[in-house]
């Protein structure tokens, strides 16, 4: 079955081309032209994953990431990846914080947005045309957190914690990784997502998001500690 996507874009030319492009290479892309649209179209169907750009008239793409994460139904775990104007890192870091999965800057190539797409669909298992099965495998339980690595769930005392797909990931990397101290570029490395950028503080918003989902205090953390000056430690003795 032709995996579906689901581009959220005012400018009517670059949809087209993202459109087609994808279209060639195996993705049937629904294109909504603004905000309200997407939001409408995602009642229709459940897209594989989301194009999101930032900037749209009427309800930007902040708000259409807040009002996707806050939808009751299975849309609401999407990911999204979100189309920011270059060289603009506080609406990226505001995008994450809220529930994006990735973000590209524009203008991009179509390449970059493909293999975006890729690495996020086949962190959930998922990689598109051509992907292979996943094998089973058992899960990782540090006291009363509970990670399934197959079901892509996370729960804390048999409650369901709430996070994005990158998020997950992050979290299985390290907590595969446990007692071990990671630096920033090695915990990219681990999730095989996109080269780290200068001054990128995407992985500190991450754990933030992700301390808020499994730990009781997230500002006083016992299972992801910070190691000044180097990165994070998913510590081994938990609760």
């Amino acid at each position: 079955m032709t995996p579906q996507l689901l581009m959220i874009e005012d400018d009517g030319r670059l949809a087209q081309m993202v459109v087609e492009y994808l279209g060639q290479s195996g993705f049937d892309v629904v294109h909504a032209a603004d905000g309200e649209q997407g939001l409408e179209q995602l009642q229709l169907m459940l897209p594989e994953l989301i194009i999101l750009d930032l900037m749209m008239p009427g309800i930007d793409g902040l708000e259409v990431c807040r009002r996707i994460r806050a939808l009751p139904s299975e849309a609401a775990r999407v990911p999204v990846i979100m189309l920011t104007a270059k060289g603009d890192p506080m609406d990226r870091i505001i995008g994450l914080e809220i529930g994006a999965d990735d973000y590209l800057p524009k203008p991009f190539e179509p390449r970059e947005l493909l293999a975006r797409i890729r690495a996020v669909l086949r962190r959930r298992g998922d990689g598109g045309p051509g992907a292979g099965s996943s094998r089973s495998t058992p899960p990782l339980r540090f006291g009363s957190l509970e990670i399934d690595r197959d079901a892509r769930t996370v729960q804390v005392s048999g409650q369901p914690c709430d996070l994005t797909s990158y998020q997950f990931d992050l979290l299985v990397a390290m907590a595969e990784r446990a007692g071990r101290v990671l630096t920033r570029d090695q915990i990219m490395e681990a999730v095989r997502g996109r080269e780290l950028e200068a001054f990128d503080r995407s992985i500190d918003v991450h754990i933030g998001r992700i301390r808020n989902a499994i730990e009781v205090d997230s500002k006083d953390p016992k299972r992801i500690l910070t190691v000044r000056g180097v990165g994070y430690v998913f510590a081994k003795q938990q609760d």
